[in-house]
């Protein structure tokens, strides 16, 4: 008997956590159907006495069947927390595969790009597109940093921020994607955010005021084969 409990305990360790959560939620849900089959056969009995000796209600079956139902739905977000776990492993892998970046950098992005409200997709396309992940890039206009943002736009989220701080790249990341979502929210529209981010919106709206197309293939560049739109 022994040999068999440390066989078993054996092989519960070697599977994954997904594994023994889904283990677990089987289990519940087969103990909630078991319940369910005996409530169902003393169903009948109804009118038999209870312990205190009057009619049978079925309380204790319906405590416990409202505890397994908590159990249930408590492992239910045990497992999508290990699936949110497990995209965003996937997603780590796939873009410092694809952009050939630092697991680390690739992590920021993401993280940062998720809680700023942005696509991470689109947002590794703007970094890639506006600074090749690279730190401390800086351009002819003087835009700073991973997003290549200019200190003025900066100062409109953080007033007190410096250009040396934009350098930093969780700060420089969270004040571009922030301003994209910005944009985003404001247009309407991702490729004409995009395109107010990249020439400014002062800029597209004299082009547009003036009946002239203000797009100048930044967008286009961007969203090319981008899977958000789908």
């Amino acid at each position: 008997m022994k040999h068999l409990r440390d066989a078993a305990s054996d092989t519960w360790r070697r599977l994954s956590v997904t594994q023994q959560l889904t283990v677990r939620g089987l289990g519940i849900l087969l103990l909630v159907l078991g319940i369910g089959a005996v409530a169902g056969a003393r169903a009948p009995s109804a009118v038999a006495s209870d312990s205190d000796g009057g009619a049978y209600t079925g309380t204790a079956i319906q405590s416990q069947f409202r505890s397994l139902r908590v159990s249930l739905d408590t492992t239910a977000g045990e497992l999508e927390i290990a699936r949110l776990q497990l995209q965003r492993a996937e997603d780590i892998l796939r873009y410092s595969s694809e952009y050939q970046v630092p697991a680390n950098m690739v992590e920021l992005v993401y993280d940062v790009a998720l809680r700023e409200g942005i696509d991470p997709e689109l947002a590794f396309r703007l970094v890639n597109l506006e600074s090749g992940f690279t730190v401390r890039a800086r351009s002819h206009a003087n835009a700073l940093g991973l997003a290549q943002v200019q200190p003025a736009t900066a100062r409109f989220y953080e007033p007190t921020i410096t250009a040396e701080q934009l350098f930093d790249p969780e700060t420089n990341l969270r004040i571009g994607f922030r301003y994209l979502r910005h944009l985003i929210e404001t247009y309407g529209d991702v490729k004409l955010a995009l395109l107010a981010y990249n020439r400014g919106p002062g800029r597209v709206k004299e082009l547009m005021d003036a009946g002239r197309d203000p797009r100048n293939g930044y967008a286009t560049r961007i969203m090319e084969g981008y899977r958000g739109l789908e």
